[in-house]
């Protein structure tokens, strides 16, 4: 199974506040257990809600809001992507993490939908096309090797 973890923002990482140095040292070596247990397949910080955007859908119309944006519990600072037997395993491994704020925070704990999980709705064709776009995916470089 496959798990999505979410760090919760905070006013300091929507301020752009950057972890000092402790706490960059602490969550590199926690990311290097994870990937040693062969549980992290992929981990990242994301930039403030400043600098971000949302579209929304209503009504067959897509209407741009740019950031910041208002709600700062309900933004997320940060996320890792982990394979994982369990639910419980993923609340194991996210009491090892370090505090990512050092005050107050969250984690949350998301499982990743997977094929089997739709059923009959998610056809031999529609699992066929899911197989190549994942296959052409692996292949392509990055944006930042372009």
């Amino acid at each position: 199974m496959r798990f999505m973890i979410l760090v919760k923002a905070d006013k300091n990482s929507e301020a752009g506040v950057l972890p000092d140095q402790k706490l960059l040292a602490a969550m590199g070596k926690f990311n290097e257990e994870l990937v040693k247990a062969g549980v992290m397949l992929a981990g990242e910080g994301i930039q403030p809600s400043s600098k971000g955007a949302r579209v929304k859908f209503s009504k067959g119309k897509k209407t741009v809001i740019d950031g910041p944006f208002a709600e700062t519990k309900e933004l997320v600072a940060g996320f890792w992507l982990w394979q994982l037997r369990s639910k419980e395993e993923a609340i194991e491994w996210v009491k090892r993490a370090p505090n990512p704020t050092g005050e107050e925070s969250e984690i949350e704990i998301r499982q990743v939908f997977e094929a089997e999980d739709f059923g009959a709705e998610f056809t031999p064709e529609l699992r066929e096309q899911e197989e190549r776009l994942r296959a052409q995916i692996a292949k392509k470089p990055s944006a930042k090797k372009r």
